[in-house]
């Protein structure tokens, strides 16, 4: 048997600790998560974790990362196979099946949305990236006639990003919520409004100030 290469040892080090953090934020919440916790959760002395992420910071944009890719990209295929909207509800069926996901995505958004936060640009860029998948799958969705051309992509990634992640914000605080049966009912109407030409509202507001 070849001996392992120290890259790869680092790389395996780096993917343990990972899980361990991911098993961890199963079970407890973002905020109540320490360096302790991963370090025992994973088997190794807290300064072999420390060694490998010296930071907390770097410890949570790898775990974004590898717990997401984990999570999405088997599902990725959906979307060019059939369709955008069809590949988000199979997201939201993984995280109906396992929550843990969409509770630690949706605490960092606290991190994302402080000001000057060192992290706050790099989940930037993971947030429009995904938007921006999301848009183009959209676009293709257009293009071979999944979706009507009387759908703006950029408008219709806004509207469905909206509620693909608004409903799962509220099905956090109401459990008893049918989240899946909720996202095909929004989505279906959703869909039904991309179907007719926009018309942009036009607001009286001197009338709306006598009602």
């Amino acid at each position: 048997m070849l001996p392992v290469a120290p890259a790869d040892a680092a790389a395996r080090l780096r993917v343990e600790v990972v899980g361990a953090m991911i098993r961890v934020l199963r079970v407890r919440a973002l905020h109540e998560v320490a360096f302790e916790h991963v370090a025992t959760e994973s088997g190794h002395p807290i300064d072999i974790v420390t060694e490998v992420f010296p930071t907390w910071d770097g410890l949570l944009l790898a775990t974004i990362d590898q717990w997401n890719e984990q999570r999405t990209l088997p599902l990725m295929p959906i979307a060019e196979r059939s369709g955008t909207v069809v590949f988000l509800r199979a997201i939201v069926g993984a995280n109906v099946a396992d929550p843990s996901l969409m509770r630690f995505l949706t605490s960092t958004l606290n991190i994302a949305a402080t000001p000057h936060h060192p992290l706050a640009p790099m989940l930037y860029v993971r947030w429009r990236r995904f938007h921006a998948f999301v848009q183009q799958a959209l676009q293709h969705d257009v293009e071979v006639g999944r979706e009507p051309d009387t759908m703006e992509p950029a408008r219709g990634a806004e509207q469905l990003l909206a509620t693909y992640e608004g409903l799962q914000l509220q099905s956090m605080v109401r459990p008893e919520m049918d989240l899946l049966e909720s996202f095909d009912r929004a989505v279906t109407r959703l869909r039904e409004g991309w179907s007719r030409a926009y018309v942009p509202p036009v607001w009286d507001l001197d009338a709306l100030e006598t009602v």
